[in-house]
């Protein structure tokens, strides 16, 4: 739960400079590339682990309901700008979808977050998510 109207917790959650404070947690240099509409690609960015270069994933907005629901569709992996969709990488990851419901009770704003992760990474993403939605909670409480 957060102590924030859902448009506000929204907003923080997918706007540009307060998407990079959250994400750290996934991948320090975490950003984006594209926009939230309903059908948009958009690149999930940031620096490759073993320092080689940017990394990261091609994605697609699958639905997007303003203030109360954003469905993200994972399709490949991207390294250094070329995109993956066929290795075997690319393949254990997608398709996968990221799921995020807002729903506002009594002024503040319940985050549901539903993902599809292979069972090799379902621990690892658990775990970053429940460092990241505290690190949500506190930039959107500002």
């Amino acid at each position: 739960m957060i102590q924030a109207p859902k448009e506000k917790v929204w907003h923080t959650m997918l706007d540009d400079q307060s998407y990079r404070e959250w994400t750290t947690v996934f991948n320090p240099g975490s950003y984006y590339k594209g926009d939230w509409s309903k059908g948009s690609k958009i690149l999930f960015l940031g620096p490759h682990p073993d320092g080689s270069g940017e990394a990261g994933m091609v994605s697609r907005i699958a639905d997007n309901k303003p203030y109360e629901y954003i469905s993200i569709e994972h399709l490949g992996l991207i390294k250094d700008g070329v995109e993956d969709a066929t290795s075997e990488a690319a393949k254990k990851m997608t398709p996968a979808f990221e799921n995020y419901t807002f729903v506002e009770k009594d002024g503040a704003t319940e985050v549901v977050v539903d993902i599809d992760v292979d069972d090799e990474y379902r621990e690892m993403f658990e775990k970053m998510w429940l460092e990241a939605l505290p690190l949500l909670k506190e930039i959107a409480e500002i």
